[in-house]
C-alpha cells in the first residue's frame, strides 16, 4: 500500500426487509415489523462502514473477508466486521479523519436513534463524535426502499495517516 497522507473510501450496503427478522441499524435494535434478511445480523450501517474503511485502504471487501457462504458468520454481530476493518486500518497506520453515513429507510424513522448510532460508531472507530455524521433519508415511496421492502446505506470516509 502506498504511504499517502489521506485515503478516501466509499461503502454501500442494501438488504431486503422481511417479517421475522430483527432490524439492527448502526448497532441499535429498531422496533419494526420487519428486519434485514441477511446471513449475518444485516446491519447495513456497519457493513457499509466496514467496506468504506477497507476500500480506503485498498483491501478486499466485506464479502471476501466474511463470505456469506461461510456458516461461521451466520447470524454474526456485525460489530465484528467493523472491528476487523479498524484493526487493519490501525495496523496500516491510519485513523478516521471523518465518516459520513447516509441511511435510506422509509420507516421507521432514523432520528430517534441517530445519537446512539453516532456514539456506537465513534467508539468502534476510535474517533471523536465530531468526526461522525449520520443522516437519514427516505426514498419518497419509490422502489423497494420507498415501499419499506429494503434498507440501504452509503458511507464515505476519510482516513488520515497517523504521525
Amino acid at each position: 500500500m502506498l504511504e499517502q497522507t489521506y485515503r478516501i473510501g466509499h461503502g454501500f450496503d442494501l438488504h431486503r426487509l422481511e417479517p421475522g427478522h430483527e432490524l439492527i441499524v448502526g448497532g441499535e435494535k429498531f422496533e419494526h415489523d420487519r428486519g434485514c434478511d441477511a446471513h449475518s445480523d444485516g446491519d447495513v450501517v456497519y457493513h457499509a462502514v466496514t467496506d468504506a474503511v477497507l476500500g480506503a485502504l485498498g483491501f478486499d471487501d466485506i464479502g471476501q473477508l466474511f463470505p456469506d457462504n461461510d456458516p461461521k458468520w451466520k447470524g454474526a454481530d456485525s460489530t465484528i466486521f467493523v472491528e476487523e476493518a479498524v484493526r487493519k486500518m490501525t495496523e496500516a497506520g491510519y485513523a478516521v479523519g471523518n465518516i459520513d453515513v447516509t441511511v435510506i429507510l422509509q420507516r421507521p424513522k432514523l432520528s430517534p436513534h441517530k445519537a446512539a448510532i453516532k456514539s456506537n460508531l465513534a467508539r468502534l472507530l476510535g474517533c471523536d463524535l465530531s468526526q461522525v455524521n449520520i443522516k437519514g433519508k427516505t426514498h419518497e415511496k419509490v422502489d423497494s426502499l420507498g415501499e419499506n421492502r429494503s434498507i440501504a446505506c452509503h458511507v464515505v470516509t476519510l482516513l488520515e495517516r497517523r504521525t
